[in-house]
This record gives structure tokens, sequence and C-alpha cells, in this order.
């Protein structure tokens, strides 16, 4: 079962999705909040898997919350929902460490595979936001070199495996792929996977 909290200012957003996710076998709200400053003690109190965060909120922010959950250490992976498609925002998100944006109204299927995928260790960014993205994040980068085997791995990142399905479809143990993409976040000079596969798009090692 996944274990999901719901941060959204919006009563009505919140209740309806908490309705959309009670559909499904394998997901289960957890706890849920309107005020982003209990996010952190909620995700500490309910240990959810996922956390569904809302980033335009008044008072404490998403992006606010996300920072409180990465100085807390907190390990939760955390996928934006939100009705706006702000550039800047999204790409602070990314930075700060999400695992997922996606936007309120998309279709439910593909909502509860964002959800599952995120929850497997996958990270994910809507396509029709990713270019945008891209473009927001032109930083004069550093020559990265990888080795074939990297190469290998950083593509099934980007297309959003988990390392257990990367280690069976390469036919190594997944401590051997988790050693690879630790390199890759070093070389690439990112923290988290969302960002290593756009800096892999940006870089030309992936096709978008």
């Amino acid at each position: 079962m996944i274990r999901v909290m719901l941060v959204d200012d919006h009563p009505v957003v919140r209740e309806g999705l908490a309705m959309m996710l009670a559909t499904t076998d394998d997901i289960r709200v957890v706890c849920q909040t309107g005020d982003g400053a209990d996010a952190t003690r909620l995700v500490a109190e309910h240990t959810p898997d996922v956390v569904m965060l809302d980033l335009r909120m008044p008072g404490v922010s998403g992006l606010d919350v996300l920072g409180a959950l990465a100085e807390a250490g907190s390990e939760v992976r955390v996928i934006v929902f939100s009705a706006y498609d702000d550039d800047e925002m999204i790409i602070e998100a990314v930075r700060r460490g999400v695992a997922g944006y996606i936007l309120k109204g998309t279709p439910r299927a593909q909502l509860f595979e964002s959800i599952r995928l995120v929850a497997s260790g996958g990270s994910l960014v809507s396509p029709s936001l990713m270019a945008r993205v891209l473009d927001g994040m032109k930083e004069t980068a550093p020559s990265v070199s990888l080795t074939p085997r990297e190469l290998e791995v950083l593509q099934l990142v980007a297309a959003g495996w988990t390392n257990p399905e990367i280690a069976t479809s390469l036919g190594v143990a997944p401590r051997t792929v988790k050693f690879h993409v630790s390199s890759l976040l070093e070389k690439l000079q990112v923290d988290n996977r969302t960002e290593a596969s756009m800096e892999a798009i940006r870089l030309g090692f992936v096709e978008l």
C-alpha cells in the first residue's frame, strides 16, 4: 500500500483528490493539511511514502515546505501537484529535490501511475513542462565524461526506471546501480534523479 499525504490550502481540491485516490486498491491517503507549516511535523508523524504538494499556499509556501523537509533530513518523495506552470517555480522546485511535477487536471489514470512511479523510486516531470524547464537551466556546465555503463544507467534513470528495474535490465546487483547513480549525481553536479534527468537531456546524453 502506497501511503500518501496531501498538502493543499484548498479543501475542495484535497477532498476531491482523496476521493479519487480512494478508488485505487494500492494507494491510501494517510493524512492531509491545508497549512504548509504543519507539513514537516505530519510527515514525521505519519511517515507517508509520497507527499502531494501544492506550491502556492498562503503563509508557508510549497517551496518553503520543500526547504523544511530538506532541513529535517526527510527522505519522503514529493510530487508537486499544482494548477500553475510558472517556469521559475518549477525550476526551483526541481532544484529543491521534488521527484515529480504534474499539473492539476492530469487524467486520473496518469495521476495514479505517477504516484506509483515516484513511490517506487522513479522521477517525472510532465512532458509539456520539460522543455521549458530545460530552457531555464542553461547555466554553463563543466565538461562531463561518462563511462559506457554510466551512460546506460543515466539513460534508464532519465526514462524513469527505478534502481531494481535498472539492475534487472543490465544484469547487475542493485548496489552496483546505486553506486553508478551516486557517481552520476556527483559528475553532473546535481542533487537528485530529477535534476540528473534534465541535465542529461540538456547536455545531450539523452534525447527528449
